[in-house]
């Protein structure tokens, strides 16, 4: 099953910033370890919140707000999509995750529709 591990909150170093290389490391270990046990599907860092555009038809009328959704003190910084056995090893991928040390990793099963394709 697959599993949408959604990072929040972390403040991670740029490139040039003190700590960015080994931050960098530990993050490849990350996708290293997921990958060799066959779980990494996919995952990438996100642009800063205030690069967000947010798109809402109401009334045939499309809206479109500079900024992300809603006004929060979370922001999302990233996501890794990996495919597990259970929800139990996605807990354990999600607590091994370097960000989860400075963020927070909130873990959602992919849910798969009936008639809905959008794998090809």
């Amino acid at each position: 099953m697959q599993y949408l591990l959604l990072i929040y909150n972390c403040d991670r170093p740029e490139p040039g910033d003190p700590g960015f290389e080994d931050a960098l490391a530990r993050v490849n270990a990350f996708a290293d370890e997921c990958r060799r046990r066959g779980a990494f599907v996919a995952g990438d860092p996100l642009t800063r919140e205030g690069a967000a555009t947010t798109v809402a038809v109401r009334d045939g009328k499309t809206l479109i707000t500079d900024g992300p959704f809603a006004e929060t003190h979370e922001h999302l910084g990233g996501y890794y999509v990996l495919d597990c056995r259970d929800l139990d090893e996605a807990l354990e991928l999600a607590a091994l995750c370097p960000l989860a040390a400075v963020g927070s990793i909130e873990v959602r099963p992919v849910v798969r529709v009936p008639g809905v394709d959008h794998v090809r």
